[in-house]
């Protein structure tokens, strides 16, 4: 995997990461805990990708 899919990977993902992560503090009526969970997740995942 070359360094641009790589970077390409890491933006793909910072869209999800900035509108799901406004969507769950809508959702849980500002609690920055849950989204802070869903960020981790999604970047754990994210990463998961990367590394291969």
């Amino acid at each position: 995997m070359t360094v641009s899919r790589r970077l390409g990977t890491l933006v793909f993902f910072l869209v999800p990461a900035i509108v799901g992560g406004g969507i769950i503090y809508a959702l849980t009526h500002g609690d920055y805990t849950s989204v802070a969970i869903y960020e981790v997740i999604l970047y754990i995942f994210a990463g998961s990708l990367v590394s291969k």
